[in-house]
């Protein structure tokens, strides 16, 4: 029987923001900044995810970003940070890049939080361009539950693992 008790985080996911970040990095896109960011093309901060005590501990970078830019919401078990990273920069066309390699606009970061966390267990902080959410008691998930298989075709069922 494979042990279920290893990953605290199992049911944190962030699919979809690291989809975006890997076809970003896939593409070497950096030079498109000046286009217009969607939902679909924003940036994507980097972001550590850890157990302190049971607790569940997201930190987000978002150097450059002020606390205004910022918007955190909580709906369907999905935390959503959302924002913007503005930049005076680049806007009036004299400048001349030779790296450049902070993104700038929008960006968005979705992690799906355990089964049965509210938005009373969440604190949000921001301190030096980090965003700190602690999901009290989040670490301790309910137990997954087995479902137990049918075989419909009359055959005995037998299973060996490993």
């Amino acid at each position: 029987m494979p042990d279920r008790g290893g990953n605290p985080f199992e049911g944190v996911t962030d699919f979809f923001s690291e989809m975006n970040r890997m076809r970003e990095l896939g593409r070497g896109d950096h030079a498109g900044e000046g286009r217009q960011r969607t939902h679909a093309t924003a940036w994507v901060p980097a972001t550590d995810i850890f157990a302190n005590e049971g607790d569940l501990v997201i930190r987000i970078e978002l150097a450059g970003v002020r606390p205004e830019d910022v918007e955190i919401t909580f709906s369907g078990g999905v935390l959503t940070v959302s924002g913007v990273r503005r930049t005076e920069l680049g806007t009036s066309g004299e400048e001349s890049f030779y790296i450049r390699e902070r993104f700038h606009g929008a960006f968005r970061r979705a992690i799906t939080l355990p089964e049965g966390t509210d938005d009373g267990q969440i604190r949000a902080e921001f301190e030096n361009g980090l965003v700190e959410l602690t999901v009290a008691g989040g670490v301790r998930g309910p137990e997954p539950r087995r479902i137990e298989l049918r075989n419909r075709s009359g055959d005995p069922t037998t299973r060996t693992l490993g």
